[in-house]
């Protein structure tokens, strides 16, 4: 959410404010084209290379991903990674850009501004995340709900 006090946006920061995303782990991303433009499978190849691209990085290992026409899920293994997870989430984005601009992409923005991560926090919802982005990837939006149990998910956030 933007906030326009003062002729200052400030961007919500969803986030946890005490986490430290660089801990070794796996982690789930949704990156949103800009206004949910259906624009990724005309640039599937570029994602798919830049994705690919982060595992350039000690420490950092694509473990699936899934191109949708407006969005990107993908599971990223980060273990002694030098960088937080949002460093390397940065790094595709603004890599993907370059090489969909240089291919013909003439708007503004090709992804929104943020994107969605979940902290994966078991092996057994991590082969649920993954099951459940092959069969419903058209969701931009998982309930991890389903897949913890209630004790483990009533003080977190995501």
């Amino acid at each position: 959410m933007i906030h326009d006090m003062e002729n200052k946006k400030y961007r919500k920061n969803i986030r946890l404010k005490f986490y430290d995303y660089s801990t070794n782990g796996y982690y789930f991303i949704t990156i949103c084209c800009s206004g949910r433009a259906k624009l990724c499978l005309n640039y599937k190849e570029i994602i798919q290379q830049q994705l690919k691209n982060l595992e350039r990085y000690n420490g950092v290992k694509l473990d699936y991903y899934k191109i949708m026409p407006n969005h990107i899920h993908f599971i990223l293994y980060l273990e002694n990674s030098i960088f937080p997870l949002y460093r390397y989430v940065q790094d595709f984005k603004s890599k993907s850009t370059l090489q969909i601009k240089k291919n013909g992409f003439t708007g503004k923005r090709f992804w929104q501004p943020n994107y969605y991560e979940h902290i994966i926090r078991d092996e057994k919802v991590l082969g649920k995340i993954r099951e459940y982005v092959e069969y419903n990837a058209e969701k931009e939006r998982i309930d991890f709900l389903h897949f913890y149990n209630d004790i483990d998910m009533k003080n977190c956030k995501n």
